[in-house]
């Protein structure tokens, strides 16, 4: 069919649905629904036989749905079918919720309903379960959609919000900042962590902490600290954590607050927002291989049948730094081990989006803290290059973008979990790009294609990046079973009758391109033009990166 998306921008949700009917064949545009004549003219361009709206923040004009079948989605529980069903299903722990696809139309009273999918909600941050079970709903939502709107015979459901039934689940108001507070003298650690997770993303939750007012985001659970209710106990790679009544929680991003209704400030690591209000709070280490409590850590490792398997996962997938430096230390550290094959494995939601542009827009000099960042997660990167003495497996189980692709084309292997998608975005943001990437993409892919996705900033869907060599394999599962299979692949790997002449071959390969080209040059190559673009004044990357950081979703009337 042909197919046209129209959002109000072009989110992860947008991608995975452009990438996924595209692989199906179907012939996709994507335009940013902006004021009405632009986005009529951009519908009237397309001529499509079908328009879905997947992240739509504006009414779309009568013009545009009265002549052309609109389908926005959806997200509702069997509890509530309004604006904030997803915050309360989270909050209150509810079991499942449903994404639907609804025809747009001047009933506003009754709904043509055109497929729906209902998925089950872990304990989780709401951007999470929106980036995977909500995202994979909806992906199957849209296909049953294409597949209804082709049946001449199929007609959509009904759904008539006057209704009693209907009511009684519109109940529920828009999710305020009243219903989101915390009282940390009564409310149990599940309860307050389902509250922070209910608005982890946006729009966290405004709290108090020693006289002053933030949003508060990423919260993890502490097996052992404890303190007075609501008080600051300890710090932990920039993460704070406070008692609770029955226990702690750790806080690893915070929003300084304004009275007003523009937020002008965004999300950072706790420390830093804090700078030295913290200097009395003890810093509690933990090491890499404390795997069996609940406790706030980025990076754990732990070991089965010779592979080691390196777990890191860094907030939204942002890498500064001090963190780029931490996960390289760590793998230097584990090389040493005596197993066969290393495995890392990112987060659940991201593998890695590359520099952390947070931090380095924070910065003192954003242009120094850019060029220390980079090297860093070039650093990192060259480990993982030189590390001739394993077979080394990326496990990408969220999105990578920029430097994290990058970081995943460094392995000998890389399989991914069939819904990660993997979006080569540096010229978007203003950058060459860095990362050794002039290296490790065109072995993996030839310089003519890799060049081809670096200047489109292409986002590829997992099957279609698997077609072109950029990764090894696919897998269609989550979370354990998505670690279970890697898990499987991995120790068929380290006990393969020709496992030392895969090795012998990984080392004459690593000579033999080092004697061609030290990687040295490719870093120099890459980083003249990195150095040009971040020290330039007037640079296009300082302007995007202002953009991209400041970025809000429009604040709901009471939120």
């Amino acid at each position: 069919m042909k197919i046209l998306l129209l959002s109000s921008t072009y989110d992860s949700l947008t991608q995975r649905i452009h990438v996924e009917l595209a692989h199906r064949g179907h012939e996709v545009a994507f335009d940013i629904a902006s004021n009405d004549l632009q986005t009529l003219e951009a519908v009237q361009q397309h001529q499509p036989e079908l328009i879905f709206c997947p992240s739509l923040e504006a009414t779309l004009s009568k013009s545009i749905w009265h002549r052309y079948r609109c389908i926005t989605l959806h997200i509702n529980t069997g509890k509530d079918h309004g604006s904030s069903a997803l915050d309360w299903a989270i909050q209150r722990q509810e079991a499942t919720c449903t994404v639907t696809a609804i025809q747009i139309s001047s009933e506003m009273d009754v709904c043509s309903t055109w497929a729906s999918v209902t998925c089950c909600l872990r304990p989780a941050t709401k951007s999470s379960l929106y980036l995977l079970e909500v995202q994979e709903s909806a992906v199957d939502v849209v296909l049953q959609t294409i597949e209804q709107a082709q049946d001449p015979q199929f007609i959509p459901g009904r759904l008539d919000y006057n209704s009693p039934a209907i009511k009684a689940l519109l109940s529920r108001p828009l999710m305020s900042q009243a219903d989101r507070q915390i009282d940390w003298e009564l409310d149990s650690t599940t309860t307050i962590l389902s509250k922070i997770n209910a608005g982890d993303g946006y729009p966290g939750v405004a709290d108090n902490i020693r006289g002053m007012d933030y949003y508060i985001y990423g919260a993890t659970l502490e097996d052992t600290l404890r303190g007075p209710p609501k008080a600051l106990i300890a710090k932990r790679f920039g993460a704070v954590c406070r008692a609770t009544c029955d226990g702690a929680i750790w806080l690893s991003h915070l929003e300084p607050k304004t009275e007003d209704t523009e937020r002008k400030y965004f999300k950072l690591p706790a420390a830093m927002v804090f700078r030295n209000k913290i200097k009395d709070l003890p810093e509690v280490p933990v090491t890499i291989y404390e795997t069996s409590k609940n406790t706030y850590r980025e990076i754990w490792y732990e070991e089965h049948n010779e592979v080691g398997y390196l777990h890191f996962d860094f907030y939204e997938g942002a890498m500064n730094t001090e963190q780029c430096l931490r996960l390289r230390d760590a793998i230097l550290e584990v090389l040493e081990h005596p197993t066969r094959v290393l495995v890392l494995l990112g987060g659940q939601s991201f593998w890695s989006n590359g520099i952390d542009l947070r931090v380095i827009e924070a910065s003192a000099n954003p242009a120094e803290e850019s060029w220390h960042n980079v090297n860093a997660l070039n650093d990192l990167i060259l480990a993982i290059v030189t590390a001739t003495e394993k077979i080394t497996i990326a496990a990408v189980h969220g999105h990578a973008s920029a430097g994290g692709v990058a970081f995943a084309a460094a392995f000998d292997k890389i399989c991914a979990r069939s819904g990660a998608l993997f979006n080569l975005n540096y010229k978007s943001m203003g950058l060459f790009g860095s990362e050794y990437w002039t290296y490790t993409l065109p072995k993996r892919i030839g310089y003519d294609k890799a060049l081809e996705l670096i200047e489109n900033c292409r986002i590829l869907s997992a099957q279609e990046a698997k077609h072109i060599g950029l990764i090894d394999a696919t897998i269609h599962s989550y979370f354990a079973a998505f670690d279970a299979k890697v898990k499987t692949m991995a120790e068929a790997l380290a006990r393969h009758q020709n496992y030392d002449k895969i090795l012998r071959s990984k080392i004459q390969r690593r000579n033999q391109d080092e004697f061609l080209k030290p990687l040295q040059y490719y870093r120099e190559e890459e980083q003249r033009r990195m150095k040009e673009e971040f020290f330039e004044a007037d640079a296009l990357y300082h302007l995007i990166r202002k953009q991209l950081v400041y970025n809000k979703h429009p604040p709901a009337k009471d939120q």
